[in-house]
């Protein structure tokens, strides 16, 4: 017998979580973590452990190991949720995380904060944006763009909330005891809500995507519709989303990362609670962005949005040519929206386009494409610094050029969607 639907649909629940697993997951592996970068630099050069001249290039490999451990295992993540559960891939992120700030806040070499950042990219791969997307997408189906653009927020929220929390720990107790305190967000808050509250399909409770009451067992487990993975990999439309996936996030991961090493560099001169002021408006903007662009997603055709979006943050890296306290301000604005809206739309499209039967797995293999630009973007922009003292300005000119070509990569996916819908109306008259 199958249960009716609920006043509330449980799957708002679920979205709960995911929005908590993010805020939390990617708060202190990418948003908030950046906080802790000059800290930790001014340790490493006065124990001897690297040299001034090299120390920016720690904080371009640094991150990189991140977010390419989470794309390196994302496939993975991808192939485990078609044999088991979410909430045990959650569970294993939740432990890996928390060891990693943990060993973080006890680093003394470039070692250690290597293996910490490998830590933190691997939780990523399984409580970070791909389980939690879709979770979420075996929750909702009419409502996803608007559910995932609520939940994604999370992936924002972290890097509002995370920079307000340890700044003041830092300035009272130091950088080390900041960061094992914040490690206590997992160990407390997160990984209970994990393993108590999280179920994997609508099925266990006897519901439908989006709340509905199936009227019969049939209905209920139905399979899931889609283009499995092997399929999709000879599709050149897979490549398109992957090669504009890697650009955008080149440009997303340069800002996230180093634009707080930037902003307190002598050619900006900004204080540490600065920097963190326009870290923590860029993430607090970037959670309108992506509500707002989930919401549109529902109600417009999400090549369109898309479009508009990419065009916007090229507009935003424009300001690097006239970057001053005024400017720099303009750009957290524009840019925050959209890098918001894109994280949510890129993550819609491959939904769209290829179904949730494999999902996860085609997501995965996207997701390893966009770290292979996510991570040479830190790297190479650390290395420019490097090269000129310490000054990221000609390094973050190039976020030009690297916007201008994801927004060439966008028009390419709208274009394709153009002619795809015309042939379908063509037939649909034939």
């Amino acid at each position: 017998m199958t249960k009716p639907a609920g006043k509330f649909f449980y799957g708002w629940y679920v979205a709960a979580i995911c929005l908590l697993a993010l805020v939390v997951s990617n708060g202190l592996a990418i948003g908030g973590i950046p906080v802790f970068y000059k800290f930790v630099q001014n340790e490493l050069v006065a124990n001897d452990s690297v040299p001034q001249d090299r120390i920016q290039s720690v904080y371009g490999y640094a991150p990189a190991i991140t977010f390419f451990l989470a794309g390196l295992l994302g496939p993975l993540a991808g192939y485990l949720l078609q044999k088991t559960s979410a909430k045990i891939l959650m569970v294993a992120g939740c432990i890996i995380l928390g060891s990693g700030v943990v060993i973080y806040s006890q680093a003394d070499s470039v070692a250690m904060v290597y293996l910490a950042h490998a830590l933190l990219g691997a939780s990523l791969a399984f409580v970070g944006v791909l389980v939690c997307t879709v979770l979420v997408s075996n929750w909702f189906s009419k409502r996803r763009g608007t559910a995932l653009g609520i939940v994604l927020t999370g992936t924002s929220f972290g890097g509002v909330v995370i920079p307000q929390i340890v700044t003041p720990l830092i300035q009272a107790y130091g950088w080390r005891t900041a960061m094992f305190a914040v490690s206590l967000l997992v160990w407390v808050i997160l990984l209970p809500a994990v393993i108590f509250l999280v179920k994997n399909r609508p099925s266990e409770l006897g519901l439908l995507p989006d709340g509905s009451a199936p009227e019969t067992v049939h209905e209920m487990i139905a399979p899931a519709e889609g283009i499995p993975l092997v399929k999709a990999l000879k599709m050149p439309i897979f490549w398109i989303f992957g090669t504009t996936a890697a650009l955008i996030f080149y440009t997303i991961f340069v800002v996230t990362q180093q634009l707080n090493l930037y902003l307190q560099s002598p050619v900006i001169g900004f204080t540490p609670s600065q920097a963190a002021g326009v870290q923590s408006l860029l993430f607090g903007l970037s959670v309108i962005g992506k509500f707002l662009y989930g919401f549109l997603s529902d109600r417009f055709p999400i090549s369109k949005v898309m479009l508009v979006s990419a065009a916007l943050m090229v507009i935003s890296t424009l300001t690097f040519l006239y970057f001053n306290t005024v400017t720099i301000y303009v750009f957290a604005v524009i840019f925050g929206l959209n890098y918001g809206g894109m994280f949510v739309l890129l993550q819609l499209m491959v939904a769209e386009h290829f179904g949730v039967k494999e999902y996860g797995k085609i997501l995965g293999a996207v997701i390893l494409i966009e770290t292979l630009g996510a991570s040479s973007g830190t790297i190479i922009t650390s290395k420019i610094a490097d090269a000129d003292g310490g000054d990221y300005t000609r390094a973050f000119y190039s976020l030009i050029l690297i916007t201008s070509l994801s927004f060439v990569a966008t028009l390419t996916i709208h274009a394709l969607y153009r002619k795809q819908n015309s042939l379908n109306d063509f037939e649909t008259a034939g």
